[in-house]
């Protein structure tokens, strides 16, 4: 039921106190009146129920505001122009609030000075001004629970944003990390070999052999830019193109083979890749 049914009722009894038939004091105080008179009650009477239509169409737009906040909830204050809309309508709504208690403030001075249907009036229009008072309490609170969820989606929003933030700087780091741990892992799998004759390794001085001493394999100023350079982890068979081979670098002997393919010549066959290179990153292999 419309909460201003009672309010409108009272107004019509009040109102009909004028036109009652049964001589009382306010009968006779109409039929005594002015031409004048009677024209300005009325016109009283027409502006206090605009009033009490305006006061519940009134009602009609905060519950519309409320029901748009229920139903569509944060989405509505996430959205910018739904949130724009909605404090349009708040601020619309107060100021007819406002103008409402000024139109009630002029129709109580104008009462005061009235000698028709005071007391009836007076109350009446009493009751009116306490349910725009309501009404405004009422739009007063819907504003500060827009604002105050606004506020807490807009900390919500700015917390997302630096955990966002947080998040890319983690990931970029994490990838200069993987980036230098790979060029670290990468750098620490680099191997040199050589498969050369004894005369070639001689020039490059990779091998040395002083008079009257003991060989000496890349003891001096060798010729680093003869190597080939390998990944450990992907060199696993090296073809050495003879069939008279010598290593002359140290390996564990059950981490690699040498077999005799097909043409007769030798290959080298690396059996443990991480076993192979244990002791040097160097693989010289001498052939006739």
């Amino acid at each position: 039921m419309n909460r201003y049914l009672p309010l409108t009722f009272a107004l019509a009894l009040a109102l009909s106190a004028c036109n009652d038939k049964q001589p009382n004091a306010a009968h006779q105080s109409l039929m005594e009146a002015s031409k004048q008179e009677l024209v300005t009650a009325l016109e009283e009477r027409d502006q206090l129920l605009a009033l009490v239509t305006d006061v519940a169409s009134t009602l009609d737009q905060i519950k519309q505001l409320e029901n748009v906040l229920s139903l569509t909830g944060i989405r509505a204050i996430e959205n910018p122009s739904q949130r724009t809309k909605i404090l349009s309508d708040i601020r619309e709504v107060q100021k007819t609030l406002q103008l409402r208690r000024e139109q009630i403030a002029d129709l109580e001075e104008r009462l005061l000075t009235s000698s028709l249907c005071t007391d009836e009036l007076r109350t009446t229009v009493g009751a009116l001004r306490s349910q725009i008072d309501a009404q405004t309490e009422e739009i007063n609170e819907f504003k500060r629970l827009f604002d105050s969820l606004a506020q807490e989606i807009g900390a919500l929003n700015h917390a997302v944003d630096s955990l966002s933030t947080g998040m890319v700087s983690t990931s970029r780091r994490l990838a200069q990390a993987n980036a230098q741990s790979q060029q670290l892992e990468d750098e620490l799998n680099v191997c040199y070999y050589i498969v050369a004759s004894k005369a070639a390794l001689k020039q490059h001085k990779i091998l040395e052999q002083p008079f009257l001493r003991r060989t000496r394999l890349l003891a001096g100023d060798y010729d680093q830019q003869f190597f080939f350079i390998g990944d450990k982890r992907q060199l696993l068979s090296l073809p050495l193109g003879s069939d008279k081979v010598k290593l002359h670098t140290t390996h564990p002997q059950d981490s690699y083979e040498i077999i005799e393919q097909a043409d007769g010549q030798k290959a080298l066959h690396i059996l443990d890749t991480s076993k192979f290179w244990t002791l040097t990153n160097y693989l010289v292999v001498e052939i006739e």
